[in-house]
């Protein structure tokens, strides 16, 4: 299997509100928040694969980038989901145990959807999607709070599935246990887990690579400056003033590039290269696990901007769930795996604490 071809160009995403109708799975949408619009509906991941590593909780869906490869018959729809567990104090500096990635692709034959796409301005009736036809998993069978498989069901009712005996109590206290047994509308408690829904919608980025900051002068600049300290501590001053400058230096190049379109919450590249926001913790080669399906390396394939934290509502005046960028690295020959979900890599990298400069 020959590997995609790498992208030249870089596409930002960014969030805007939209009709939820627009955002079910059979508009393969690109997305932030809510429940999944899963892509396969065989083999959904189970609570045990979305647990977070820290805690064990189960992460809840972050957002998903709809990214078919055209020249891959296989890749024809393709989907990439991030995973993020709700405990913020899991989400430690540059670790990247609180996070989830699973890869999803379908030939455009498939037993989910109709070989030629839906109208994109014409919200679908009762057509061809994976309630009638094909699949393992229903829409009744998925998780009533967070939209992952869920493999339990109400002992009363039996009519709603939860992934865990956790958000079962959730959706319990939620209102379910007044409407148990009800056949009308029925309450959950999946608002108090989800992060708020947008759409992602793309646009290439226009930038011009001689508008990037130039570094040498400023380091020749800072090394004059460490000349004029006293003679008592000139190699140790000098040595911090570089470090710190090398620093505020990528900061300051991550700023602006991104200032050109400071609402960006993605920027996508497959086989490109991420724009780094700090000169520490900067992933290797050797830092990237291959493809745990077919051993190929994975390369680069989109980042998270810390932009969308704004769209999160998750600040907080105790801890919160941060970052820097995440970094997506994806198996370079986009392969087929034994499962219709296959883990990825996601890469944590946050800015350097001013205590640690």
């Amino acid at each position: 299997m020959a590997a995609p071809r790498a992208c030249k160009e870089t596409t930002l995403g960014f969030v805007e509100r939209t009709e939820n109708w627009r955002l079910s799975r059979q508009f393969f949408p690109s997305k932030v928040g809510g429940k999944p619009a899963w892509l396969s509906m065989t083999d959904i991941p189970t609570s045990e694969k979305l647990n977070c590593r820290k805690c064990g909780a189960v992460c809840v869906f972050l957002m998903q980038v709809y990214c078919p490869i055209t020249e891959q018959g296989t890749c024809f729809h393709r989907t990439l989901f991030i995973f993020c567990c709700r405990d913020p104090t899991c989400h430690k500096h540059s670790d990247n145990a609180a996070f989830v990635v699973f890869r999803s692709q379908l030939p455009r034959e498939n037993e989910f959807y109709d070989y030629e796409p839906p109208d994109e301005d014409v919200p679908l009736g009762e057509g061809k999607d994976c309630n009638s036809s094909g699949g393992d998993v229903t829409d009744d069978s998925l998780c009533a709070v967070c939209g992952c498989f869920g493999g339990k069901k109400c002992a009363k009712c039996h009519m709603k599935s939860y992934c865990c005996r956790e958000h079962q109590l959730i959706d319990w206290k939620a209102g379910h246990r007044k409407e148990c047994g009800s056949t009308g509308s029925i309450a959950n408690g999946c608002k108090q887990i989800l992060f708020p829904e947008f759409e992602l919608v793309t646009e290439s980025e226009d930038y011009h690579h001689e508008d990037m900051d130039d570094g040498g002068k400023e380091e020749s600049h800072v090394q004059d400056d460490t000349g004029d300290k006293s003679e008592i501590n000139v190699a140790e001053l000098e040595k911090m003033a570089l470090s710190e400058s090398k620093e505020d230096r990528q900061f300051a190049k991550f700023k602006k590039r991104t200032d050109h379109e400071p609402d960006q919450v993605i920027r996508y590249q497959l086989g490109g290269q991420p724009l780094l926001i700090s000169c520490e913790n900067q992933p290797q080669q050797q830092d990237i696990p291959p493809c745990s399906s077919c051993g190929s390396e994975r390369h680069f394939e989109f980042q998270v901007m810390p932009q969308l934290l704004i769209h999160l509502d998750v600040d907080s005046l105790e801890a919160s769930i941060d970052w820097g960028t995440l970094l997506i690295y994806t198996c370079a020959k986009s392969c087929d795996g034994a499962s219709a979900y296959l883990p990825e890599f996601l890469w944590k990298q946050d800015i350097v604490p001013e205590s640690n400069k």
